[in-house]
């Protein structure tokens, strides 16, 4: 299904030149074996967790593995280290984190009472300054059987603060929760839709925080202050499935050219050496490929010859990139149309 999406989507819509142009810098797309830990730090114990939380957060394989392309988080009624549950809980916190940027997850969630799934970001000056003086963003939060997902912000502001909203959502789906994050705004999208945001200009309301490095989090924590405690219908074990998480953040030097008439496809894509690009044409005349990396450098530029209303098939000097999400550009007499490509 991953793979799917990403030989489905398109990377350039109806937008002006010059819109804003996400290049990702850094993904997991849990394709391994094992949780990496160059990305990932367990957080572990029980006490809970400021929240009134029942579970013990464990490292073990039981309460988070890597599986079918998911990250797998487990909840599961059991007594360990003098809890009554357990769970897994993760952080990118010392290895990994961004100031601004968009940040996404797909992920598929249980829905089921005194459960509560988790998808945040928390500044990473907590372990100087505490918490809610480092901030924290939550992507998304679900509890108990809600049909809706929750968007949050927490900050200082002579003492607690916290501002969200929520929106409709099966969250028993995949769906692709996230933010786009700049020093005016944090804008929460659900399925590249935006249904919520905060004003964070010029340090309004003292959200400071908000333009410091967060790392990023996941977790599932059985009860607590918000979802309360499982009852009889609580469902164990079960799992929140996350597909991928990706973070990216704005490319200089490549502007997002206007959508065209002309349809291109690349296959196979992901592409692991070989990509051939697939176009339909309306218009004759040499057509200008051109790969830019996700930092906006241009890594491979090659020209085709095309007649009109031809459909062609080009391969794509490819070979030689590095594993990651690069952007593809075609251009021909102010004619523009782009795609992503992703080299495993």
């Amino acid at each position: 299904m991953k793979n799917l999406l990403v030989l489905l989507l398109l990377f350039f819509t109806l937008l002006h030149v010059n819109a804003q142009n996400w290049g990702l810098v850094w993904s997991d797309e849990f394709n391994g074996t094992t949780i990496d830990a160059g990305n990932w730090k367990f957080e572990t114990g029980g006490g809970g967790w400021g929240n009134n939380e029942l579970e013990y957060y464990t490292n073990r394989t039981e309460n988070a593995r890597i599986d079918k392309g998911n990250l797998q988080i487990i909840a599961r009624k059991e007594s360990y280290g003098g809890s009554n549950y357990t769970s897994a809980r993760i952080k990118t916190q010392g290895l990994k984190n961004w100031t601004y940027g968009k940040i996404e997850a797909r992920i598929k969630l249980p829905a089921s009472k005194g459960i509560w799934p988790a998808f945040w970001m928390l500044g990473e000056s907590i372990s100087q300054i505490s918490w809610p003086h480092c901030g924290e963003i939550d992507i998304m939060e679900h509890v108990n059987t809600a049909p809706s997902t929750n968007a949050t912000i927490h900050w200082d502001n002579n003492g607690h603060a916290q501002y969200g909203g929520d929106t409709a959502c099966n969250v028993l789906n995949y769906h692709t929760y996230g933010i786009e994050w700049d020093s005016k705004a944090i804008k929460w999208t659900l399925d590249g839709k935006k249904y919520w945001d905060a004003n964070i200009a010029n340090g309004i309301n003292s959200t400071s925080e908000f333009h410091q490095p967060f790392f990023i989090l996941l977790n599932m924590a059985v009860g607590g202050r918000w979802p309360g405690n499982p009852d009889g219908t609580t469902i164990f074990p079960d799992t929140m499935f996350v597909d991928y998480v990706r973070v990216y953040q704005l490319v200089t030097g490549v502007s997002t050219p206007l959508l065209t008439s002309f349809s291109a496809t690349i296959f196979p894509n992901p592409s692991n050496g070989n990509s051939i690009l697939q176009m339909d044409t309306p218009v004759s005349g040499e057509y200008a490929i051109r790969i830019f990396n996700s930092i906006g450098q241009q890594v491979v530029q090659q020209k085709i010859r095309v007649m009109e209303n031809e459909s062609v098939q080009e391969n794509l000097e490819v070979q030689q990139l590095p594993g990651g999400l690069y952007h593809v550009l075609i251009e021909n007499n102010g004619l523009q149309y782009g795609l992503k490509l992703l080299r495993e």
